[in-house]
């Protein structure tokens, strides 16, 4: 039979091609978008937003959670702009004494709870409470701890708040490891007042006797570390040279001869979420600049049972691998 007698017979015998299957989509896997938690001390909040600074990088600077130290002043002197910016949470902690310490939180998202006391069911803590230092906010599995941590000078410049500030660091601890024991994901953002190595500030030998960077100082931050929280900018950044404060005298920002005193602290469960971790060295209006971290969003959803299992605080304070050897500042 010729090629035209088959073909002659499919015409007469009407034959449909067999359809194609339908195409399935093709599924690709979406990248959450990353959300940053940023933390600044403004040196007044006032002074930073009337130098133009303030509301341009809250405006600007992506967070979805910012904490602010020493703000300086009660929420009522404050202007509508800055104690209720458009589309922002906000919360203010002063201290009782006018112009001095106080901490604020600006959130996209409404926080369950926010408190501003380090008691314990067993320890009053108003001796810390009126300095306006502390806010806890809880966003479902999530605490943001927006601390302004004390400075050691004291009215004379002579470390006599060292022991103050250490008890601080201490009541902190003790209360943020019992939400830590309750499974939550703590995150710890502020001014510390301390750097913790040589290569978190540029003259370690000319500071080792200045509040800030005393080895009594450095024990307790190393404390911290050593009990499972995560300096979450050197997870990304090793080396030296990364600042957040600088003298406001002789050209010390410009020289970049500064220290790193203000951290994003993230205990185990809550580093897992952590995937950046930026200096904000370029923005200006206060003598220190913003940190931040970006994370997955998921850390804001129901925590899994896993993640309650923390480290224990260890018995002893350890120090960094450099041997001890600071900065005038008070607050």
């Amino acid at each position: 039979m010729t090629r035209a007698d088959l073909t002659a017979i499919a015409v007469g015998l009407n034959v449909r091609p067999m359809p194609r299957p339908p195409l399935r989509p093709l599924l690709l896997r979406t990248t959450p978008r990353l959300l940053r938690i940023a933390s600044w001390n403004v040196n007044g909040l006032r002074a930073c937003a009337g130098k133009g600074h303030f509301l341009p990088f809250l405006r600007d600077g992506g967070a979805e959670i910012l904490g602010v130290q020493e703000v300086r002043a009660r929420t009522e002197h404050l202007d509508p702009t800055l104690a209720a910016p458009g589309r922002w949470r906000t919360h203010f902690a002063p201290a009782e004494r006018p112009g001095y310490s106080g901490v604020g939180l600006f959130s996209r998202r409404r926080p369950d709870l926010v408190e501003t006391s380090l008691a314990t069911p067993h320890v009053a803590t108003p001796h810390f409470d009126v300095e306006g230092r502390v806010q806890l906010a809880h966003f479902g599995p999530l605490v943001v701890a927006n601390i302004y941590f004390p400075n050691g000078n004291g009215l004379d410049r002579d470390n006599s708040r060292v022991p103050y500030k250490l008890s601080f660091y201490r009541q902190l601890f003790t209360r943020l490891a019992e939400l830590r024991a309750a499974g939550k994901r703590v995150l710890v953002l502020g001014d510390f007042n301390t750097a913790h190595a040589e290569h978190d500030l540029a003259r370690p030998r000319e500071n080792r006797n200045t509040s800030g960077f005393l080895t009594e100082e450095r024990e307790e931050l190393g404390r911290w570390l050593a009990g499972g929280y995560v300096d979450t900018f050197r997870m990304f950044h090793p080396g030296p040279g990364h600042y957040s404060w600088w003298s406001q005298r002789g050209g010390a920002r410009e020289r970049n001869v500064g220290w790193r005193i203000d951290y994003v602290l993230a205990c185990p469960a809550a580093a897992a979420y952590v995937r950046e971790a930026t200096i904000h060295r370029d923005v200006q209006g206060s003598d220190h600049c913003p940190v931040s971290v970006r994370v997955d969003p998921a850390i804001f959803a129901a925590a899994a049972p896993a993640e309650a299992l923390e480290l224990p605080e260890p018995a002893l304070p350890v120090m960094p691998a450099e041997l001890p050897v600071m900065r005038a500042k008070t607050g």
